[in-house]
């Protein structure tokens, strides 16, 4: 029972699609129709920096609340903190208010592993950062980061003696990557929009993007 209740609520928190909302409501837009037609920070960015900001934090902090409720809730359950965190991902990617057509998870897989693994956090931001910095992909930053952090988690024994919490962690990490398939592609084919400091994304860049979806 302990089981289906983390799991449900979990999912119903990390669902609440905040960027999707953020630009409904002050920009009377939907996300889904500009630029990678997808909810995350990102893509709510390419509308409103401030706004991408405020989505990226909000959609940490619904995976990190899943995990620390879940931690309150049931104490010393170190698994069902876990199975949180992976079931407050699914909800990002899945929600079940747009459709079950969500957005990739890593900012909220962020927010939920900061609890559970929070050296391997830091040091996965500091790989991410990296990224941007050599390659000025924020998709291969996500991408190289989260495929990385289980070995990490691994190397660093940040699992808390707990394997079934690392099988776990591999797995959201695993659905994560595979949800990026399109920026796999466009960057294999060269075609990957870059980021840009101050100006985001070219006209040209977004319209190449909305060629290959």
């Amino acid at each position: 029972m302990s089981f289906f209740l983390t799991a449900a609520f979990s999912y119903l928190l990390g669902s609440i699609p905040f960027g999707f909302l953020l630009v409904r409501i002050f920009r009377g837009q939907d996300v889904r129709q500009t630029g990678s037609g997808n909810i995350g920070a990102t893509n709510v960015a390419r509308s409103s920096p401030v706004l991408g900001l405020l989505t990226l934090l909000l959609d940490a902090m619904k995976g990190l609340a899943a995990v620390a409720l879940t931690g309150a809730i049931f104490p010393g359950r170190n698994v069902l903190a876990g199975v949180a965190a992976l079931f407050a991902i699914l909800g990002h990617m899945f929600p079940v208010w747009l459709k079950f057509c969500g957005g990739k998870g890593v900012a909220t897989a962020l927010g939920s592993f900061a609890i559970l693994a929070p050296k391997s956090v830091l040091v996965m931001v500091g790989v991410f950062v990296a990224v941007i910095l050599m390659f000025r992909h924020v998709s291969l930053g996500s991408i190289v980061a989260v495929a990385f952090f289980p070995l990490l988690v691994w190397l660093l024994r940040d699992y808390g003696d707990t394997p079934q919490i690392l099988v776990l962690m591999a797995v959201a990490s695993a659905l994560i990557v595979a949800r990026h398939h399109q920026n796999i592609r466009r960057l294999l084919a060269g075609l990957e929009p870059r980021f840009h400091w101050r100006r985001g994304l070219s006209a040209g860049e977004e319209s190449g993007v909305k060629r290959k979806q």
